[in-house]
């Protein structure tokens, strides 16, 4: 394929290459520049980065004593947690490739990852929901060690007391102790590790996603990559920082978006990472007034959570120099409301695992576009191309698809050469998502190339629907979907949860669209529910949903 000179396409940032550097780097600096912080608070109790970056030193030499190498997979199948920070660092100290596992997946799932992976070690909590699933399946998917990060350990003394001898219940239950290698004891190494030969463009980590064709894979994302889109957020935010940040991490650092944001982002400006294990509303509020943040990354369900709050429980965001969205399109009149409940502005951003991941935001202080997710993040080039002729350009304004460019752009997927070929052109990332650049180079998407509803020869995007539902103050969360239709081939199908069951009918939702809708994106069907399906990151989810409706077409 013949690809346009980069300059017919949307402008990149302004700005110096970005040297590639390894992960290890950022903790580096930041334990010689500031070894004194506060690196992570969890729970009431902290770690400065002197005392992280000692732990990752005799973790990553109790990880060569017990068998990593090189090019190793190594799991993490943990909660946000101490752990999941200094296991992290310390495998991809020795030069191996980190695995990010879903502690909420089934056993066929984690099956599936460990076995595609090559998983060798693996890390969880001792808490029985995780870890019984895990050693299930550990024989058959051959996995050899189950590293067991005790809880207790990471937590203030009395949590500590209080979940050894009161959550028995929730304890992992151990069968074959052979298999197990106990966190203290990977702790209790002494001696510096070995060194090793790692390059910034080796694979750092390995980020399961069902990407742009459905099947689950994992995105190779290398050192140089992740250590570039963490260097791009630093000149997003160029000279908006305070002397010391802290970031509420409450997005699980397995997903790519808190992986960057969270944990390398925050550990390269030398910030406090505030850690909590799940999105719980009262601990969440709690821990805002004990640590105000500066900084707030969410995915669009968290900001209508807050958004639903009694106005005595609104925190308190002064301290935050500006919230930031990502993982789903963030609805106009769920930013506006929190804007408006909280003070604090909402800048929404735009990426995916393939990208380490972010491709796009709006700028913290300058113009912000409603319904954009901004223009081209630092060093980063965006193209739309004609989804039915990729090789055509397609101008200012006209819909296509977004290809990106750039330096935080996976390597490939893990031993998917096919489908690697089908999303790496050129050089180039294909999307999958459907926008348009305007005068400005903002970007505006659609919707994803996969979930257009085709209405008898007609394109009808489903995010056209949800955002014109979104604009009524009674309708809390929307998603559309297609559905057969015997005449049109598809047609839309809305399902809707209210603030308040009951208080919006059917037929003032119909009047509603219908002043904002054409009649071929008008839905056919309506379905009112109490709550949508979610990822485990809060996303709104539509494959529940389809399947459910492919069922209904079987009965």
């Amino acid at each position: 394929m013949t690809t346009p000179a980069p300059a017919a396409a949307a402008a990149a940032w302004p700005g110096p290459p970005i040297p590639p550097r390894l992960l290890t780097d950022l903790l580096d600096g930041a334990a010689r520049n500031h070894p004194a912080r506060v690196a992570i608070d969890f729970l009431g109790r902290t770690w400065t980065y002197g005392e992280l970056a000692g732990l990752v030193e005799r973790a990553a030499r109790g990880l060569q004593d017990h068998g990593l190498r090189p090019g190793d997979r190594f799991g993490l199948c943990l909660p946000n947690c101490p752990y999941f920070v200094v296991l992290y660092f310390a495998a991809l100290r020795v030069g191996a490739i980190v695995v990010n596992f879903n502690p909420l997946y089934t056993a066929r799932e984690l099956e599936h990852q460990i076995r595609d992976s090559g998983t060798r070690m693996l890390a969880v909590p001792d808490v029985a929901l995780v870890h019984d699933k895990v050693e299930e399946v550990a024989e058959r998917a051959g996995l050899e060690t189950i590293v067991l990060c005790e809880m207790a350990d990471m937590l203030p003394w009395l949590k500590g007391l209080g979940f050894t001898w009161f959550k028995r219940k929730d304890h992992a239950r151990i069968r074959d102790e052979r298999r197990h290698l106990r966190m203290r004891r990977l702790l209790a190494s002494r001696g510096r590790p070995d060194p090793v030969s790692i390059h910034p463009d080796d694979v750092a980590v390995l980020q399961y996603t069902g990407g742009t064709t459905g099947v689950p894979k994992g995105a190779m994302l290398t050192h140089a990559n992740l250590t570039a889109n963490s260097a791009q957020m630093v000149r997003h935010v160029e000279g908006l920082l305070p002397e010391q940040c802290r970031v509420l991490g409450v997005l699980p650092m397995f997903h790519v978006f808190a992986l960057t944001t969270v944990l390398n982002f925050s550990v390269e400006t030398a910030t406090e990472m505030v850690l909590l294990p799940r999105f719980e509303m009262d601990q969440v509020l709690a821990t805002m007034k004990r640590k105000p943040p500066t900084q707030f990354f969410g995915v669009p369900t968290i900001y209508v959570a807050i958004n639903d709050l009694a106005e005595a429980r609104i925190p308190d965001l002064s301290a935050v120099r500006a919230c930031i969205s990502g993982g789903a399109p963030l609805p106009l009149e769920v930013r506006e409301r929190f804007e408006a409940r909280t003070g604090a502005k909402v800048v929404e951003g735009y990426g995916l695992s393939e990208s380490s991941p972010i491709i796009a935001c709006n700028p913290i202080d300058g113009v912000i576009k409603a319904n954009s997710c901004g223009p081209a993040f630092p060093g980063t080039i965006l193209e739309i191309r004609d989804p039915a002729d990729p090789t055509r350009l397609l101008p200012q304004g006209e819909r296509g698809e977004v290809w990106a460019r750039g330096p935080q752009v996976m390597k490939g997927y893990w031993q998917r050469e096919e489908e690697t070929r089908a999303v790496l052109v050129d050089g180039a990332l294909r999307t999958g998502d459907v926008g348009y650049l305007d005068e400005d180079g903002y970007l505006f998407l659609v919707d994803r190339i996969k979930d257009v509803i085709l209405c008898g020869g007609y394109n009808v995007y489903p995010r056209v629907i949800e955002d014109a539902a979104y604009h009524h103050p009674a309708i809390k969360e929307a998603v559309a979907i297609g559905v057969p239709d015997a005449y049109r081939g598809q047609s839309p199908k809305l399902f809707i949860a209210l603030h308040e069951p009951g208080s919006l009918t059917l037929d003032e939702l119909k009047a509603f669209l219908a002043e904002r809708l054409s009649p071929v994106e008008m839905p056919k069907a309506f379905e009112f529910r109490d709550s949508l399906p979610k990822t485990m990151i809060g996303k709104l989810s539509k494959k529940e949903l389809i399947a459910e409706e492919a069922k209904k077409g079987l009965a």
